[in-house]
């Protein structure tokens, strides 16, 4: 067994594990923010860059980074569809939101600098539609307790953890077999592929309910400034730094980020 193939194995799994712990510690909100950071993404284009060099990595890294405003789609159609339906529903609405969003970024392939301040602009504006979206939920939250007060709550099933972690490497290894094929452009855009968002917010949804998953989806919108930052600046440093050089420069930029989001976080 290859070591690549342990790292897809392994990594992931282990991040959603440890992002499941985080969210029955510190609630939804953080856990949200933790699975935004790039440790799916940033594994997958190490690996690219391993196969195919710098110059189609720091390409594939530009398709990653316009990929948020498609995370975000998906985000924001997940949690408007949970209010209305229960996850399989809401889940198949996302994801075909999510592929539109996809087919728009394939036509539209905008340059570096484009793709940054779209995605500038989609973080800024989806805190709005998440508000709404939460007191919507917060309120058909509230009526459904009123009208099942009398039934038992579910308890949450031992192995659901287990389940996850599962589910979670299973999309990793479709996601990176099928990506190398498609050229840098849409190989960093499947490498944005939302395994950690729908794995967490379908047994988030499932167990906890609707409000708690709209929470979760919330949070990974303060996340995703460290992921973006991480992009733009791999397709830079690729430019004049080696591989290795430009991934640490980026995980660097990317933890600095993440570090002042968290500080934000707690002070709301």
């Amino acid at each position: 067994m290859s070591t690549i193939l342990i790292l897809k194995l392994i990594l992931v799994p282990s991040l959603i594990a440890a992002v499941t712990l985080a969210s029955r510690r510190w609630g939804p909100s953080v856990a949200g923010w933790l699975s935004a950071f790039p440790v799916v993404s940033a594994p997958i284009l190490y690996f690219i860059a391993w196969d195919h060099g710098a110059s189609f990595t720091a390409a594939a890294a530009v398709g990653t980074l316009s990929a948020v405003i498609a995370i975000l789609v998906f985000g924001l159609s997940y949690a408007w569809a949970a209010t209305r339906f229960a996850w399989g529903m809401s889940l198949l609405l996302s994801f075909a939101a999510y592929f539109c969003a996809v087919s728009a970024l394939a036509v539209w392939a905008p340059t570096l600098h484009f793709a940054a301040g779209a995605v500038l602009l989609a973080l800024l504006l989806a805190p709005m539609g998440y508000r709404r979206l939460l007191t919507h939920s917060a309120y058909v939250t509230t009526q459904s307790a009123n009208t099942n007060q009398s039934k038992p709550q579910a308890a949450k099933p031992a192995n659901d953890l287990i389940w996850r972690m599962m589910a979670g490497a299973v999309l990793v290894l479709l996601v990176t077999h099928f990506s190398a094929t498609l050229g840098p452009r849409l190989s960093g855009v499947f490498s944005m592929f939302p395994v950690m968002g729908s794995v967490l917010v379908v047994f988030s949804h499932r167990l906890s309910g609707a409000l708690f998953a709209t929470r979760m989806l919330g949070g990974m919108v303060l996340g995703y400034y460290a992921f973006s930052i991480f992009c733009f600046t791999l397709a830079l440093t690729l430019q004049t730094y080696r591989v290795d050089v430009a991934f640490l420069i980026s995980l660097g930029a990317a933890l600095a980020v993440q570090v002042c989001t968290r500080f934000l976080q707690s002070r709301n």
